[in-house]
């Protein structure tokens, strides 16, 4: 069974158990949280896709741990003209832990 939702303008597909890196919510570790934007839906009774989201279903997870990424660096360089600007940048994410898949 797996499920795929929206969440911040980007698309995840998860099934039971799974853990996902999501963009940075307001939410602690331990905390559970429901996504019911959910656009696709598999089981063994067959595959629904929403139009535009399924009506019902909905996705349950628990925050693990709020963090930020690995460093990544941003160099900004023009020939010729003596430009330059370096730049760190690390991405806050939400890890969560998918729990239930409801329909």
């Amino acid at each position: 069974m797996f499920a795929i939702f929206d969440i911040g303008g980007k698309q995840y597909k998860v099934a039971e158990g799974d853990v996902v890196f999501l963009e940075k919510m307001e939410a602690q570790e331990g905390d559970t949280v429901k996504f019911d934007k959910v656009l696709a839906l598999s089981d063994n009774d067959g595959f629904v896709a929403g139009t535009p989201t399924v009506a019902g279903a909905s996705v349950e997870a628990t925050v693990v741990k709020n963090g930020k990424a690995k460093k990544i660096v941003v160099f900004r360089y023009k020939a010729k003209k003596n430009e330059k600007k370096k730049q760190g940048h690390r991405q806050p994410y939400t890890k969560v832990q998918i729990t239930k898949i409801a329909k």
